[in-house]
């Protein structure tokens, strides 16, 4: 690492201080708006009243998860036990239990558009090269992978599945608490269940489903992204991966809110200590942190992230498989 670099990383930890009052304030904020959100999505008599209320449980779940991903980054709340139980009883409700994803996300932090393939903590990624090596079947299994409907359905593939069921029956001993964690949530669902379709569907299901797919959209945009530098392995450094790796998501004040600041993803990057708060202060205040790769949550935008699926060595950049074919011919 050059001294520019640490000098830059010096810098942030200017930032990676919280006020705790302020860390106790958004946490209760948040556990009140989720409970009331979900109280009105599972009763309310107006179903346009508990569909839009489904709605925003989703979001806030958003929010919640950012704030458990920021405690076991250690930028908020670090050593108290409340909130440690809090947030390891909301790990298990999510089906995140925390020693799975810290290992994983803690991973992906260390290794961040590192190398190609299939990384802990992240979307696979390989080369032009590599998938035209690969077999037809593996071809049609890294397409599987690499469709939106992976995205879309991220409650079952990112959550159920790949946080929770994968790491479970890979080492039960390790992850028992992966286990524990989807025996929980369906017990919940079940009892949700008994007690009435819209509790079920208005009360869990939907903001699940919300909040898990538009949650593994936001992180598959934040390193996906037209204009995505990457290096090669010998020319890696973690800065360069923070700042030109990963993207500035353009949210408006409320979505911002919503999700937690976690738009502000190269400034998160390159210090993970700095509280979700503080990332739009870090922003202004660091005039290296103000030249990011923008994307947005315009339809545009999005479908410009979901079309990429290949890394193009010779062009450096990201590519969709038709213009890999493409090059194929040349």
């Amino acid at each position: 690492m050059n001294q520019q670099d640490k000098d830059l990383l010096i810098a942030t930890k200017e930032f990676a201080t919280e006020n705790r009052l302020l860390s106790w304030w958004h946490l209760a904020a948040s556990i009140a708006s989720l409970i009331t959100s979900i109280s009105v999505a599972m009763f309310h008599p107006y179903l346009w009243v508990a569909i839009a209320s489904s709605l925003i449980s989703g979001l806030t779940l958003i929010r919640m998860f950012v704030m458990y991903h920021d405690y076991l980054h250690g930028a908020i709340l670090k050593d108290s036990k409340f909130a440690k139980w809090i947030f390891q009883t909301y790990g298990m409700f999510v089906l995140s239990p925390a020693n799975v994803w810290k290992e994983t996300h803690d991973s992906h932090h260390q290794n961040n558009c590192k190398s190609f393939g299939y990384e802990i903590g992240s979307f696979p990624l390989i080369t032009v090269d590599e998938y035209f090596a690969m077999s037809s079947s593996r071809q049609l299994g890294y397409r599987i992978v690499r469709n939106p409907m992976i995205i879309v359905f991220g409650y079952l593939t990112s959550f159920m599945w790949n946080k929770c069921l994968r790491h479970f029956l890979n080492d039960p001993a390790k992850f028992y608490l992966a286990g524990v964690s989807f025996a929980l949530h369906v017990i919940v669902l079940v009892a949700l269940a008994m007690i009435s379709w819209q509790a079920l569907i208005l009360g869990a299901l939907v903001p699940f489903f919300a909040g898990c797919g538009f949650g593994t959209y936001l992180f598959y945009a934040q390193h996906n992204f037209p204009g995505m530098h990457r290096l090669s392995s010998d020319e890696w450094s973690y800065v360069d991966a923070a700042l030109k790796s990963s993207s500035y998501l353009k949210t408006g004040r409320v979505l911002s809110w919503m999700t937690g600041n976690i738009g502000y993803h190269h400034v998160h990057h390159l210090n993970a200590k700095i509280p979700f708060y503080r990332l739009p202060e870090a922003m202004r205040n660091m005039v290296e942190l103000q030249s990011p790769t923008i994307t947005s949550l315009r339809i545009k935008d999005i479908f410009g992230c979901l079309n990429l699926k290949l890394w193009c060595s010779d062009r450096r950049r990201l590519i969709n498989f038709r213009e890999a074919a493409l090059q194929q011919q040349v």
